[in-house]
């Protein structure tokens, strides 16, 4: 089913061709992932930068029609060396959410070895035309599980920091895996986010909730089919919808684990950490 409200928000996270095995589900080569830009400039679709999305979702003036959106999580090296200047080859927005503590240098890095950004190189890519940059809290942790005072301090600390570094506002927030709960999105709105954004596989549209916007997850066998009709508006829900059985269900699992091991380090043991249900 096509719909024509869906806003495709696109989510990436490592665009390079020799990823580490953890993060190599949700990379995409520098070739494909310019071919990817190239698909969406062909698809008809309006390209708008994340300002633009967050006055639409507060009332203000309307998206253009077939709008799309392109985001990034956790802050790879990758981004600013392959994603950036195809990015801006194409004058295509994006968005950059950044795990604060994982940028270099860093006494204990949160996510597994990889190659991030250093606190240098966002500096000198923050002011490229069409780049947003916003919060991913500090240690990449699910924040639907944390003590309340632990899990504000992840959400107004990274944005603190941020805001030092850069010398500007950030005004948008990512959460880590996409979790949330009503809790954790009124901590989001208490903080003075404008916008937060979740995954749950889905199109966004005008009507979504500002503080828990739908998008779609890349993975490394998105492939140009699947590809092709999110940008046509088919291929997934439209938010908003309330969530499912089955995210209820894992929710109160996670919960209840955290409880139980004293919220860990939410990497630990994972084979294949990212790859689990991101929502």
């Amino acid at each position: 089913m096509r719909s024509e409200t869906a806003v495709p928000v696109l989510l990436y996270h490592s665009v390079r061709d020799d990823p580490p095995p953890w993060i190599a589900p949700f990379t995409v080569g520098p070739a494909e992932f310019g071919r990817h830009l190239d698909r969406v400039l062909a698809s008809g679709r309006v390209p708008v930068d994340l300002d633009r999305f967050t006055e639409a979702l507060h009332g203000g003036r309307d998206l253009p029609r077939h709008s799309v959106l392109i985001t990034f999580d956790d802050g790879y090296a990758d981004f600013a060396r392959y994603a950036l200047p195809q990015l801006v080859e194409r004058d295509l927005p994006a968005t950059l959410y950044v795990t604060t503590d994982a940028l270099w240098p860093t006494r204990r890095p949160p996510l597994p070895p990889a190659a991030m950004l250093t606190w240098d190189g966002l500096r000198r890519i923050a002011d490229t035309p069409g780049l947003t940059i916003g919060a991913h809290g500090c240690t990449h942790r699910e924040l639907d599980t944390l003590p309340i005072e632990l899990m504000h301090r992840e959400i107004t600390d990274s944005r603190e920091r941020l805001e030092t570094e850069l010398e500007r506002p950030v005004t948008s927030f990512a959460y880590p895996f996409g979790y949330n709960n009503a809790a954790v999105r009124e901590a989001v709105r208490h903080a003075g986010f404008r916008t937060a954004m979740a995954v749950r596989d889905a199109h966004s549209s005008r009507e979504d909730d500002p503080w828990r916007i739908s998008r779609l997850l890349v993975r490394a066998d998105t492939g140009a089919t699947r590809l092709d009709a999110w940008l046509a508006g088919a291929g997934a829900r439209v938010a908003p919808f309330r969530d499912g059985l089955p995210t209820l269900g894992w929710r109160i699992w996670r919960r209840t684990r955290a409880r139980r091991r004293g919220h860990p380090d939410p990497w630990a043991g994972r084979r294949d950490p990212v790859a689990g249900r991101i929502r």
